[in-house]
């Protein structure tokens, strides 16, 4: 028998714990923590543990399949990806290149994501390249980059056990980044003080100092709040404010009408509340603030950022250890899909498509003519896509029939489209729409590295073989740029990948994979010398000064009415991941949450004749779905709460694609409807 540990790193949450995979005459049979590594520390969540269990499930896809006739049939490789290069050379003659849409994965490694935008920019021609960054943190990059100039967390994970105050705000912490709640709880026994501010009880708001529910759509009421409060008490910095940043008296004039009364009013959040809250996170000396998609996922999204940006920059915990805005990113490489430019304004490394020298670098490394101007993004290619602007996509590891708003709208622009390749691990609702599906390898069978949340440069080391005919991306990516004729898709491995990303991407510019192997390397890391970066923007900004930017309260794009009374948000839960496509094909997991339900206060329930385990519809101006009604203290009177895993009843269904005017995200997080038993 011949056993075998393989370092790599978790496939789930961006936090970027490192664990063995034991092996045992190849085949995958468990998960072992890495005691030595900085984050996990030994420790795991209940994914991570179960991180093995989907990698060898029968239901992987094992060999190329092409639409004849209606059906998918079994394929070669060769007659699969010549479909794919004829299919994507006749549409781009006939419409353009721009008539061709690549997406990108959070799920693939840096150096695929190098590759997918590549094969978008370099082989087709389009900046038509997105992820589904745009369904999650596109309101992040957007804002930060405005504020700070840098669009990422700017402190470590490690950092929240020293903090003196953590605000976490939209993250349910302790089931979607588990490792990183325990920190947020080590911090709390040492007596910090935590703060929540969530419309749910989650796990960390029944332990925190101060837990504080606002109505969904309320963000920025409540930030301003605080940070008048801070202002007319003297408790900012005048300081840090005067020699690091730019807007402070049009800040103060804008937040002056946002008393404790009018945020009451506004957000249903306490006053006395809402001063204590403020008067903490002030008074701390070193200051974390925490968030998730509760935050980004709105049609304001970007505007709430930068009000969280704000409230750092007025207290200046922002350029310290154990301070800063920490986004806490959702796929183990979002970050990472967005360094490599996995975004359509954004070339490697955030170095913009439109900046002519920028444009010189890239088309001088890749020996192509690069367009000038940005292309769509995700959200909007699927509006595209119904008016026949867009009339092909290549999507590699992403699911957009479950993880995108309106899934209707969704699907028709799917069937409208003259031709669907997808790369993927599994079927998916995604797959089943296709006219080529690419067998992929996961994480478990291929090298490269990922980004966590933290800015860290993780190692993925390959276990086992990918099932069948299965490929890496990186190979499938490589094979159809080198089909169309571009220059440069010559890749022998990913290290050489990352070798030519880190030339052209300058925060990336010290990092290989050797180096990642031997130490922890934050970006930005310019050179072989320089050991990485764990705080951002410490001594100063790298756009001069921070921007305080000065923001309003709007209500959601959709609000309740007479029909529709009920604000639905949507979230995580502790045993699922993202569209459940590896999770849902995990037996443990699936067997602790089975099946979709829909979490209604008692209020509520008691108001609609529900009661805890009836069947119950929810309806939107969009569509209905059917599934389980949890009555729980745990959710504020007019709101429930539905997981978004689900394919069974697709909360997406229901949810609003408004988009944020900047980032282009939709409306995920709030919008209305009604509930009555099925």
């Amino acid at each position: 028998m011949r056993v075998e540990h393989v370092l790599t790193t978790c496939p789930y949450c961006g936090t970027g714990c490192r664990f063995y995979l034991q092996v045992v005459d190849g085949r995958l049979v468990g998960v072992v923590p890495c005691k030595t590594d900085e984050i996990s520390q030994g420790r795991l969540c209940i994914k991570g543990y179960n991180a093995h269990a989907f990698v060898q499930h029968p239901e992987r896809l094992t060999h190329p399949m092409v639409r004849e006739g209606g059906q998918l049939r079994r394929a070669t490789w060769d007659e699969a990806l010549d479909r794919v290069v004829s299919e994507v050379r006749r549409i781009s003659a006939e419409n353009g290149p721009d008539s061709v849409v690549v997406l990108a994965s959070a799920k693939c490694t840096n150096e695929e994501n190098y590759l997918f935008q590549k094969l978008a920019r370099a082989a087709i021609g389009t900046n038509n390249v997105d992820h589904c960054a745009r369904l999650c943190h596109a309101s992040t990059v957007a804002g930060l980059l405005m504020s700070f100039g840098s669009g990422a967390m700017t402190n470590t994970i490690p950092e929240f056990e020293r903090a003196d105050c953590v605000l976490v705000t939209g993250s349910n912490t302790l089931e979607a980044h588990p490792i990183i709640g325990a920190r947020i709880l080590r911090a709390y026994d040492r007596g910090a003080k935590v703060i929540v501010v969530d419309p749910r009880d989650t796990p960390l708001s029944r332990i925190a100092y101060s837990a504080l529910h606002q109505q969904p759509g309320t963000d920025i009421a409540w930030i301003n709040g605080m940070i008048r409060v801070i202002i007319e008490e003297g408790l900012h910095d005048e300081a840090f404010i005067n020699e690091r940043t730019s807007g402070f008296e049009e800040l103060r004039r804008t937040v002056e009408p946002y008393t404790p009364e009018k945020v009451q009013e506004i957000t249903q959040i306490p006053k006395e509340k809402l001063i204590d809250a403020a008067r903490t996170y002030a008074n701390a000396e070193r200051a974390m603030i925490a968030y998730a998609m509760g935050v980004t996922q709105h049609s304001n999204g970007t505007n709430i950022v930068r009000a969280l940006a704000n409230l750092a920059m007025v207290t200046g915990n922002i350029g310290r250890e154990s301070t800063g805005v920490n986004p806490l990113r959702g796929q183990c490489n979002v970050q990472g899909a967005c360094d490599a430019g996995g975004l359509p304004d954004l070339y490697p490394g955030y170095q913009r498509v439109e900046d002519a020298e920028a444009r010189r670098k890239f088309e001088a490394a890749w020996g192509k003519a690069l367009p000038p101007t940005k292309g769509t993004t995700l959200t909007c290619a699927v509006k595209d896509a119904l008016t026949g602007k867009v009339k092909a996509m290549v999507i590699f590891g992403e699911n957009p029939m479950l993880s995108d708003p309106d899934l209707a709208h969704v699907q028709e622009a799917m069937e409208e489209l003259e031709f669907l390749a997808v790369a993927e691990i599994f079927p998916t609702d995604t797959t089943r729409l296709a006219d080529v599906v690419l067998p992929g390898a996961c994480y478990a069978e291929k090298d490269g590295t990922f980004t966590s949340t933290d800015r860290a440069i993780r190692p993925v080391h390959k276990a086992v073989d990918p099932p069948g005919e299965a490929r890496p991306d990186w190979e499938i990516a490589c094979e159809l740029g080198r089909r169309l004729g571009a220059q440069g898709f010559d890749f022998r491995s990913p290290s050489d990948v990352m070798d030519e990303m880190a030339k052209l991407a300058p925060q990336y510019g010290g990092v290989s994979h050797e180096r990642a192997d031997r130490q922890v390397l934050r970006w930005p890391c310019p050179n072989k010398e320089h050991a990485g970066t764990p705080v951002l923007h410490v001594g100063g900004f790298k756009m001069g000064r921070g921007v305080l930017v000065p923001v309003d309260h709007a209500p959601p794009a959709e609000e309740t009415s007479e029909e529709y009374p009920l604000i639905l948000t949507t979230g995580r839960n502790l045993f699922h991941f993202h569209t459940g496509t590896m999770t849902r094909r995990s037996p443990k997991l699936e067997r602790e949450a089975p099946s979709p339900y829909v979490e209604v206060s008692p209020v509520d329930a008691k108001r609609l004749g529900l009661s805890h385990g009836d069947r119950v519809r929810v309806a939107s101006r969009r569509g209905e779905i059917t599934l389980e009604a949890r009555v729980t203290g745990w959710i504020m009177p007019g709101v429930v709460f539905i997981p978004f895993h689900y394919a069974e009843a697709a909360a997406n269904r229901l949810t609003n694609p408004a988009l944020d005017p900047v980032a282009k995200i939709p409306e995920f997080k709030v919008c209305a409807v009604r509930m009555e038993k099925a």
